[in-house]
This record gives structure tokens, sequence and C-alpha cells, in this order.
């Protein structure tokens, strides 16, 4: 048996894993373009007194930047994608919640939520769940 027959090959990513990943990216995109709308409000001269338009934009793009890797990251089959996703979408169900109820935007926390909750489920499938405990992924996915 050659060194290469001798290798495992890890199973391929399921679908529920990679759809999860798509998803988490597209949020993490997102994350991104609100920290370039803050930089240029800030720039344009539309100043709060609560906030820093700037500061809100590295927030954003550290946090949007995060979740767009994890995202590709999942997509690619890296277990260590997962983790960021998860800590993003049980981050953005209190966003929802308060978006539904607190600032009076259903149309826009209706969606966050139901995003986040389908995420949620897809990282919990049965599929992705035994993929991310196979004994036979190779070290980098893990």
């Amino acid at each position: 048996m050659s060194s290469s027959e001798s290798v495992r090959r890890a199973p391929d990513v399921p679908s529920t894993l990679r759809w999860a990943g798509r998803i988490i990216a597209v949020e993490g995109v997102i994350g991104l373009i609100v920290a370039v709308i803050y930089v240029v409000r800030e720039a344009a001269g539309h100043h709060e007194a609560a906030i820093s338009g700037y500061g809100s934009a590295v927030w954003f793009a550290v946090i949007g930047g995060a979740v767009l890797a994890g995202g590709v990251a999942l997509t690619r089959g890296r277990r260590w994608g997962r983790a960021i996703g998860m800590m993003a979408q049980i981050l953005l169900l209190p966003v929802a919640y308060a978006l539904l109820t607190a600032s009076g935007l259903p149309l826009l926390g209706a969606p966050v939520g139901i995003a986040a909750l389908a995420v949620l489920a897809l990282l919990f499938a049965p599929a992705s769940l035994s993929w991310l405990n196979a004994d036979s992924l190779p070290p980098d996915a893990r």
C-alpha cells in the first residue's frame, strides 16, 4: 500500500454545513458593509452624540471580518468556523428580539431571527454533527 493510499480521505462536507457557512459568510459581509456605512457617514459630517462612527466602524469591521472568515472556513470544511458561526447566531437572537419588540422594526427583526435559527438548525443537524465528530478528518480540518 502506498503512502497516499494509507491516508484516509476526509468525508465530504455535508450540505448542511456548507449552507450554514454560506449564510454565516453573508452575515459577515453585511457587517463589513455596515462598517463602511459608518465610515462614510462620519466622514460626511454626520456625528452622533452617544457613539463614535469610526469606533463603531472598527467594531463592525473586526466582528464582520471574523464572522466572514468563520463562514468561509466552514464552507471549506474547517471545523473551527462552526464556533464563530454559532456564537454569531446566539448573539443575533437577542438583536432580532429587540428589533421585533423594542425598536418597532419587525420587518428587519423577523428575517434576522429566522436566519439565526435556521443557521443554528443547520449547525446542529445530524449530518453536520456526524461530520464534525468524524475521526477520519485531516488535521487541518480540525
